[in-house]
C-alpha cells in the first residue's frame, strides 16, 4: 500500500499540480457545526439521498421544493408520527416522488433520529462518531435507519458535510490498487479492511477521511 504522499503526488500530476489539488479539496464540518445542525436538515437531507437511490437525481433536486411542503419541512415529530391519512395524501400528492417504499422510510427516518435525540441529540451522535470508526456509523445507520444500506449513507453523511470516506467506483479501483481490497467491497471483513486503510492515510496525513477520500477518486 502506497504512503498516502506518493497517492496525493499521483492525483496531483493528473490535476495540474499539488496546488490545484488542494483547491479541489473540501473539508468537513467541525463536531460543533454538525452538532447545531437542526433535525429536521438531518431528515431532509437523509430523505433526499434515498430518493434519488436508483432514480434520477435531477427530478428529485427539481422537485425537492415540493418535497419539503409535502413533508411539512421535514419537522422530525409530524414525520414520525405520519399517521394513514397523510400517509395516503402523500401516495397522491404529484409535488413529490410517490413511492410508498420510500415514503415510509421518511416516517421510519424521523422515529430514528427521535431515538438519537433522546441519545444525545442527532448532531452529537451522528456528527461526533469516531472518524476512525467510520465504518461502524456506517453499519449503524444501516441497521438503525431505513434504506441506508450501501451508498445511501455514504451520500447522506457526506452531503451533510460530515467526515466520510465515498466507496465510488473511482475510490474502489485504487483501493483495489492499493491491495486493500480485490472487489466492490460487500462483507464486514471488506469494509474494516477499507476502515484500516483510511486510518493508516489520516494518521500518515494529519487529513480528513473527506479530503482523503477525494484524493484517492482523483488518482486514477
Amino acid at each position: 500500500m502506497h504512503h498516502f504522499n506518493d497517492i496525493f503526488q499521483m492525483a496531483a500530476n493528473r490535476h495540474g499540480g499539488p496546488d490545484a489539488l488542494e483547491a479541489k479539496l473540501v473539508k468537513p464540518k467541525s463536531v460543533a457545526e454538525l452538532a447545531a445542525i437542526p433535525d429536521d436538515r438531518w431528515l431532509s437531507i437523509i430523505s433526499k439521498t434515498v430518493f434519488q437511490a436508483g432514480f434520477n437525481w435531477k427530478v428529485i433536486e427539481n422537485k425537492w421544493d415540493g418535497f419539503e411542503t409535502a413533508f411539512d419541512g421535514f419537522d422530525v415529530g409530524r414525520c414520525a408520527f405520519m399517521d394513514d391519512e397523510k400517509f395516503d395524501a402523500l401516495l397522491q400528492d404529484t409535488r413529490i416522488v410517490r413511492n410508498g417504499t420510500k415514503i415510509a422510510a421518511v416516517r421510519d427516518n424521523a422515529a430514528f433520529l427521535l431515538e438519537l435525540r433522546e441519545e444525545g441529540g442527532t448532531g452529537q451522535v451522528l456528527g461526533g462518531w469516531p472518524s476512525e470508526d467510520f465504518a461502524g456509523l456506517l453499519a449503524m445507520l444501516g441497521k438503525r435507519g431505513s434504506r441506508l444500506g450501501g451508498a445511501s449513507a455514504q451520500f447522506a453523511m457526506r452531503f451533510v458535510g460530515r467526515d466520510s470516506f465515498m466507496l465510488s467506483q473511482d475510490v474502489t479501483a485504487r483501493l483495489i490498487a492499493e491491495g486493500v481490497v480485490d472487489k466492490p467491497v460487500t462483507s464486514k471483513k471488506a469494509m474494516a479492511a477499507v476502515q484500516g486503510a483510511f486510518n493508516t492515510w489520516m494518521d500518515q496525513s494529519g487529513r480528513s477521511l473527506t479530503e482523503i477520500s477525494r484524493v484517492l477518486a482523483m488518482s486514477l
